[in-house]
């Protein structure tokens, strides 16, 4: 099994995280894996992609470019990203900011409000985390035991206050799905 997986969306969404938080899950599990991000200068309101990569084989290259799943968190990544897609791979959408619907009709599409649930559920800021509790229920790319350890190594000590609130937000995701 390997997944290409391509986290998209603005700096400030949580992408990196989100593919930080992937590659710990496929750790705990034994998998090879690759995480690469990749951001502009501004940060924070610029575009940014995270291409995780998780495989039962050693990986040759860390970059993706035909994702497996594409995780859209915004329509300019959506655009940029969705012909670039496998024939029968997914797409991720947060149907809270991206205003149009996926064109292509080989794929399967998952459309997700995270970003509304987000805020309706009291956990603003983390809707990256519902939406991959969808990729997480939907794609079976990780396992759902594996969350809570992978969850523990990627919040840090100084935030250990978020542990809770971010597995509350996938589980919320997961039972979206």
């Amino acid at each position: 099994m390997t997944k290409n997986i391509l986290i998209a969306g603005f700096g400030g969404q949580g992408v990196l995280f989100t593919g930080k938080f992937l590659a710990y899950a496929a750790l705990l599990e034994n998998k090879q894996l690759s995480w690469l991000p990749s951001y502009g200068p501004e940060m924070r309101g610029g575009t940014c992609n995270c291409s995780v990569i998780i495989s039962d084989d050693p990986i040759g290259s860390p970059i993706v470019t035909e994702p497996d799943i594409l995780i859209a968190m915004n329509r300019p990544s959506l655009d940029k990203f969705e012909a670039a897609v496998v024939p029968g791979g997914e797409i991720y959408v947060d149907s809270s900011l991206v205003d149009r619907k996926v064109e292509r009709t080989d794929i399967k599409v998952h459309y997700v409000p995270s970003t509304q649930l987000s805020t309706e559920k009291g956990f603003d800021g983390i809707a990256n985390m519902i939406l991959l509790g969808s990729v997480i229920a939907g794609s079976g790319v990780v396992e759902q035991k594996d969350i809570p350890a992978a969850m523990s190594k990627v919040v840090s000590a100084k935030h250990k206050d978020l542990y809770d609130f971010n597995i509350k937000a996938i589980e919320l995701g997961y039972e979206y799905n």
